[in-house]
């Protein structure tokens, strides 16, 4: 590959960066990759860090150093925040998503990728100060949201299991009490998934009286582990003093009127 321009250098370093939230890049990476110097790497950075603050598409932080570099930090701000909870809002009010017993069907928003990665990074911008080592989820609606903020804020991502399974070795199961069912269940997680003295956040698609949320850091504490941040796509507006404080939802769920086709769903107001 020849020497690049430097408009098409800032266009690869855009690509590489915003492709690997988090990931720390030497300069001597870029100038490798580019054949240009140490000064002209520094300047095209630049120009990428004015342009991600100007279009409010992220930062770019600097880290000095030996071991230091670039990184890419994904980042909203509340217009963009109200903007996208606003549409998702907008799609779960529909009726036909009433399902008996007045649940509400949500699966197609779960498992929609350019959704889902959009949600993952209003979590990491809620989170990103936060010195964490792992992001925990309970199987399984919660993966898909629980991957992408994993990946935007570069973090391996741990998932607790209802049962264990033979491949994962020895494990550690607990019981709990689900706040949306009342039925006891179960969750395990292997011994080996994740390192003492660690820190994590809980990630959930659905949170009504907090029971699962509990239970998950019950089993941290099996593993001394702390719980530095809770993250929920859903919660309930009740029961207000819920079994977990300090808690972050993306969506409140107010009512399912099943008879009447009903539904109440808003953005939290502290993210828009």
């Amino acid at each position: 590959m020849g020497k690049l321009k430097r408009n098409e250098r800032i266009a690869a370093m855009m690509k590489i960066l915003g492709d690997h939230p988090n990931k720390i890049y030497t300069l001597n990476y870029f100038t490798e990759r580019f054949q240009s110097a140490k000064s002209t790497i520094s300047e095209d950075l630049v120009i990428v860090k004015q342009a991600m603050e100007k279009m409010s598409l992220g930062r770019i932080e600097t880290i000095a150093g030996a071991a230091g570099g670039v990184k890419f930090i994904p980042q909203t701000n509340k217009s963009q925040n109200k903007e996208l909870l606003m549409e998702m809002s907008t799609m779960l009010m529909d009726p036909d998503r009433i399902l008996p017993g007045g649940f509400l069907y949500m699966a197609d928003i779960i498992y929609w990728p350019s959704i889902i990665q959009n949600l993952g990074v209003i979590f990491a911008s809620q989170f990103s100060h936060k010195s964490v080592d792992y992001i925990v989820t309970v199987e399984t609606k919660g993966i898909p949201l629980a991957m992408m903020v994993a990946k935007a804020l570069n973090l391996p991502l741990v998932i607790l299991r209802s049962d264990s399974k033979v491949t994962e070795g020895s494990t550690v199961s607990i019981s709990y009490v689900s706040g949306s069912s009342g039925k006891i269940q179960q969750m395990s997680l292997a011994k080996r998934a994740i390192k003492p003295n660690s820190k994590v956040i809980f990630i959930d698609d659905f949170m009504k009286a907090g029971g699962t949320a509990k239970g998950v850091m019950d089993m941290m504490r099996e593993f001394d582990v702390t719980v530095e941040g809770i993250g929920v796509l859903i919660s309930t507006k009740g029961p207000e003093n819920k079994l977990v404080e300090n808690y972050t939802s993306l969506l409140i769920l107010d009512e399912v009127n099943e008879r009447d086709g009903i539904i109440d769903i808003y953005p939290n107001p502290k993210l828009i």
